[in-house]
């Protein structure tokens, strides 16, 4: 193995520089979820031109096949994703958006770019490995229902059903040559809760007469703050926020709705059911105490995404024969949501980060932010780890 981790080093090193031209044209050409048709087109080009025979699936995603020696010994799956975020890009770079108001901001570029680069060394080292690796370019990362569900209902992971998951995604919080790792549960879940309050509006002088929604809306707010604070189990991380509350009415007018928009987010999915029970219950309660009504709506979003301690064990180990123990850092658990937990709740997985920041410091700015951008070092690193990490998979 040895021998095969030095000449996938080499075959990273000598197509580094295009990769990064990958990246970059992904870059200057984003499009938003479920409408990477264009991106989809690049990316299936790039696939044929290295004799691969890539499937459409999920409508704007592909998925293709990389077939070594007894390919039916085992079988590893390669997750990128490709949609961009509506956000408009304020990078003074060559390969900045070309579309107004849309942007990689979220690294999907690297992560795309990056997978067509572990196609081009995997494809020149057929004859040195056995199993399959199986590539999964998909769409929708974004927005809930995610491209990820689509796509394991539309029989992703079968013919040939894949022994193991990885993924990775950018990580500005280390620098371009180290990559982070946590085993277990690693991100969270994320509900969307959208509830409408319903009372009798009326002039503000005469509170008696009305139904004040604004009123139950306030107590509705810290109320719910319970869930957290007495009802989870403390050792169950777990966040609920609203960020949006529309009260239509003015200094002297009580409105007849208030609108809350609001997440729900935790590392446990038995607890999470629970929580959305309880949720129910105290919004309409709450309310009919106070004389009002409540509707809560919560859309399910992506579930808590569990990277298999086996399965992290062994990447663990592999990214530290391919990058040196200095290089590989155990990272927390992250409240934020990945749709790639789909993935980890059907087969052993594990999602990992790539440093992406400077060492001097420059690209440090998060993503999901308009000025978010890569050191280029990285690209030399993703796409050569995640061929070696796919290779060992298939020697487990």
């Amino acid at each position: 193995m040895q021998q095969l981790l030095s000449r996938i080093q080499e075959l990273a090193a000598a197509q580094a520089t295009d990769v990064v031209g990958l990246r970059h044209h992904l870059h200057a050409h984003p499009e938003l979820s479920f409408e990477e048709y264009q991106t989809a087109a690049f990316v299936a080009d790039e696939l044929r031109k290295l004799g691969l025979e890539p499937q459409p699936i999920a409508n704007t995603g592909l998925v293709a096949l990389i077939e070594g020696r007894n390919p039916g010994r085992r079988t590893v799956a390669l997750r990128a994703d490709m949609d961009a975020l509506p956000i408009q890009e304020q990078n003074d770079v060559p390969y900045r958006s070309q579309n107004p108001g849309v942007m990689h901001a979220c690294g999907h570029d690297v992560h795309t770019s990056s997978l067509l680069g572990v196609a081009r060394i995997l494809v020149q080292l057929r004859d040195e490995f056995e199993g399959t690796v199986k590539l999964m370019f998909q769409p929708g990362e974004e927005v809930v229902p995610g491209g990820a569900s689509i796509m394991i209902k539309e029989g992703v992971l079968d013919n040939p059903a894949p022994q193991t998951v990885l993924g990775q995604h950018v990580f500005p919080q280390l620098p371009a040559g180290k990559v982070g790792i946590h085993a277990g549960r690693y991100m969270a879940s994320a509900d969307e809760l959208y509830l409408t309050i319903r009372g009798k509006g009326g002039h503000g002088a005469m509170p008696d007469l009305n139904i004040d929604t604004v009123l139950v809306a306030a107590n509705l707010i810290v109320a719910a703050q319970q869930l957290v604070s007495r009802r989870a189990n403390p050792k169950i991380p777990s966040v609920l926020s609203f960020g949006k509350v529309i009260a239509q009415g003015a200094t002297n007018v009580i409105p007849n709705e208030v609108y809350i928009e609001g997440t729900f987010r935790t590392m446990d999915e038995q607890w999470r059911e629970q929580a959305h029970v309880h949720l129910r219950q105290l919004c309409e309660g709450l309310a009919a105490s106070m004389g009002a009504s409540c509707e809560l709506e919560i859309r399910r979003g992506y579930p808590c995404l569990d990277n298999d301690v086996d399965v992290t064990q062994r990447v663990r180990a592999a990214m530290v024969e391919y990058l040196g123990e200095e290089n590989v850092v155990d990272i927390d658990q992250w409240m934020a949501s990945e749709d790639f937990a789909f993935f980890s709740q059907a087969a052993p997985s594990c999602f990992y980060r790539l440093g992406t920041r400077a060492l001097d410091g420059r690209y440090a700015a998060s993503v999901h932010t308009p000025v978010f951008d890569i050191e280029a070092h990285a690209l030399a690193v993703g796409p050569g780890l995640m061929a070696w990490l796919a290779l060992n998979e298939l020697q487990a």
